[in-house]
């Protein structure tokens, strides 16, 4: 059996962009990840509200990225893949980060699996923009208009550092928006509609690496 560990925030986790909470089992775009790929795979959920990069949040803990992984991945060893999705709250106005600084975290997580999983197989993912609206006291103002443009950056800067590192990549804005609703988490559509795409992602991974071993 495949483990597949998807890290990410609370778009991982599943936090519904137009209740507020947390979609359940069936609906949110890990779990259906699990039907999906069946039962040769075991899809390992380690999505965390708030969880940026590299950065600490001064109002809550344990949100940096960099520092939770390593331990995650000696948990759960040993992964044959990794689902990596984060950078939406690197780009809370309290960082300043510009989309090339997030790009930075991005490698240093990709270089934290590759020395404790340098077997597993990657799929890097940029995620879905941030809406116009997000700034506003209703939605979330912990983001600036600014965030809004660095989020739809983290495209191409991912796709570059995905290039680099030889790993798969998606883009979560092809697939999904974020709810009109708080302008910032995907909705239980965006979740069936990202999660197809994501489980075609990790089979053409694992398809790859299998034709590789037989070549």
């Amino acid at each position: 059996m495949r483990q597949i560990l998807c890290f990410g925030d609370s778009n991982t986790w599943g936090l519904d962009g137009d209740s507020g909470k947390r979609l359940p089992w069936g609906v949110r775009w890990t779990s259906l990840l699990q039907e999906k790929l069946g039962q040769q795979y075991h899809v390992i959920e380690e999505g965390l509200c708030g969880r940026t990069t590299i950065f600490d949040d001064p109002l809550r803990d344990g949100r940096r990225g960099t520092e939770l992984l390593p331990i995650l991945l000696e948990t759960h060893a040993t992964v044959d893949g990794v689902v990596l999705m984060l950078g939406t709250n690197d780009c809370k106005t309290a960082f300043g980060a510009s989309a090339e600084v997030i790009g930075k975290g991005i490698e240093r997580l990709l270089r934290q699996i590759r020395y404790a999983a340098p077997q597993a197989e990657i799929l890097l993912i940029s995620p879905i923009y941030l809406g116009d609206n997000v700034w506003r006291p209703e939605c979330d103002p912990e983001f600036s208009q600014a965030s809004i443009v660095v989020s739809q950056r983290l495209q191409s800067v991912y796709e570059t550092i995905a290039k680099k590192w030889h790993v798969g990549f998606l883009r979560a804005a092809d697939y999904a928006v974020c709810s009109a609703k708080d302008q910032e988490h995907m909705n239980a559509a965006g979740h069936a509609a990202f999660a197809e795409a994501v489980s075609r992602e990790v089979r053409q991974l694992f398809a790859e690496r299998q034709a590789v071993g037989a070549a």
